[in-house]
């Protein structure tokens, strides 16, 4: 079993979308001094750790299909730049993960430039190649599609060519083929590239459970493996965390080889709790996914997150109901786990797919003189008419901001929700499905959750065991109160208690 942790485990972690989040150059794109430019904002908001999507080089604005591996989008800036926001966000005790693309290319990448040139070229070997008739023989030409790709036929015509290549996602990203052991080595270099010449924190992996196409995916668990063998021997204190867009059962076994995996399946379970404002019984749920992953690795480190940059934005999915965004983000950041904010969350940004609309501009300011706010897109979803920006709600004290900035304070401080490693959370059955609630152990300092799934007010009664939990920690809303025999909670709000 894995044993291997990384040195600093973050309590908060923060998706930047690069392009969106901050211009420091005017030209409407996003880019690395504008996040350095806004470190400040993150520490004080309590990030200590921050995934940035692609920086590489590549044709597309969102850079997922890189051309060059070990460079620096020039829209974003240099290798320079990197270093300094590395070194910025170190000095504010914020690490850095970078999103590293093992599963496909770009088809401008130079390794794909030379394989498209015929069956004899050295690169070939580098992607997945078949004539028609075997694909037809083999019975893959088509497949179904999954959360994470509509992509129906992944074959692909290279002109002139007898065979076509495999691209999971779409024709511009050729999946790599990591039976290539020249493959094997050039993955190598790139990941020493990153951990040790650069100097990152760790990574977050895309596309973790596609490295290998479905008719040999029983080869995916030994090429991490393989990975994780590389990182632990160069940097043993290097932090990973997949994205395996699945159930828990198929995510499990990931845990052997990473350190973290996000948690789709609490994501969407969030979700449709919210909206149909029953519990499904979560924390039960919770317990048997984590000793699920316990199995392979006793140390697993559980990332959740509400949604992320290619979902629905948590604040479309309540319908902009600001009460239910609070409620998001008091399940969020009560639960066990390491959580995961997507950049906006904490303004309560909107947006549905497509993709462009789920990673519209972060909303610095109300001033018509922002030249921080990027301008590479039209909002559709977060405009300053829909979605306050953060220095109007930096001053309001019932914002969706300060609500999330008082909840992280509270989960850094709280040595029970501040628990990462080895989840600790128990069930509290109040006998009412629109009440969701649940105790966060401590041998010290214990908390008892309760959250208000519904519309209507609701008065508590605690079970005898936990009569004790009788002072108020946190409370979502003023309305919130003890009365004699419990607690009165308002619509759609939760309470955090402890021990009198």
């Amino acid at each position: 079993m894995k044993s291997n942790i990384p040195h600093f485990i973050p309590r908060i972690c923060y998706e930047i979308f690069v392009r969106s989040f901050c211009d420091s150059n005017g030209d409407g794109i996003g880019d690395l001094n504008g996040i350095t430019s806004r470190l400040d904002y993150l520490q004080d908001l309590g990030v200590e750790a921050i995934w940035l999507t692609p920086v590489h080089p590549s044709p597309t604005y969102h850079k997922y299909d890189v051309v060059d591996f070990y460079g620096i989008d020039p829209e974003y800036g240099t290798l320079d730049d990197f270093k300094n926001l590395l070194s910025e966000a170190h000095n504010r005790g914020i690490a850095v993960y970078l999103d590293l693309i093992v599963n496909h290319t770009s088809t401008l990448h130079p390794w794909f430039v030379e394989a498209s040139k015929g069956p004899d070229n050295p690169y070939r070997e580098f992607y997945w190649w078949m004539t028609p008739e075997k694909i037809a023989e083999m019975g893959i030409d088509k497949r179904e599609t999954s959360a994470d790709s509509n992509e129906v036929y992944p074959w692909h015509d290279n002109p002139g060519d007898s065979e076509q290549y495999y691209g999971l996602f779409y024709s511009g990203m050729p999946d790599l083929n990591y039976d290539s052991d020249k493959l094997r080595i050039e993955l190598s270099y790139i990941i020493h590239f990153w951990l040790i010449d650069i100097g990152v924190d760790g990574f977050r992996l895309d596309a973790a459970r596609h490295i290998y196409p479905t008719w040999v995916n029983y080869n995916n668990q030994h090429f991490w493996w393989f990975f994780d063998y590389f990182v632990r021997n160069i940097k043993p204190e290097a932090y990973t965390v997949g994205e395996i867009w699945a159930t828990a059962e198929e995510v499990a076994p990931y845990f052997k080889n990473l350190n973290s995996a996000f948690h789709f399946d609490i994501s969407f379970a969030i979700q449709r709790i919210l909206l149909s404002e029953t519990d499904e019984n979560l924390v039960q749920k919770l317990l048997t996914n984590y000793e699920l992953f316990a199995r392979y690795n006793p140390d697993f480190i559980d990332a959740t997150m509400l949604t992320n940059h290619d979902q629905d934005r948590i604040g479309s999915v309540v319908r902009n109901n600001p009460d239910k965004i609070k409620l998001a983000a008091s399940i969020l950041l009560t639960l066990p786990g390491q959580p995961y904010l997507y950049y906006g969350e904490e303004l309560g940004m909107l947006g549905t797919k497509p993709d462009t609309y789920i990673r519209e501009p972060f909303l610095w300011s109300s001033s018509p003189d922002d030249d921080s706010t990027t301008t590479w897109l039209q909002a559709e979803f977060s405009t300053k008419k829909n979605v306050l920006p953060l220095s109007v709600q930096q001053f309001d004290e019932n914002s969706i901001f300060n609500h999330y900035k008082t909840l992280i304070k509270l989960r850094k401080s709280e040595p029970a929700l501040g628990q990462v490693l080895h989840p600790n959370i128990e069930t509290v059955d109040l006998n009412d499905q629109e009440i969701l609630a649940y105790l966060r152990p401590h041998d010290k300092r214990p908390v008892l959750i309760i959250h208000n799934l519904c519309k209507l007010s609701k008065l508590i009664y605690l079970p005898i065991e936990n009569h004790y939990f009788g002072q108020l920690l946190f409370s979502s809303n003023k309305a919130n109160s003890k009365t004699d025999n419990g607690w009165l909670l308002a619509s759609y709000s939760s309470v955090i208690l402890i021990a009198d």
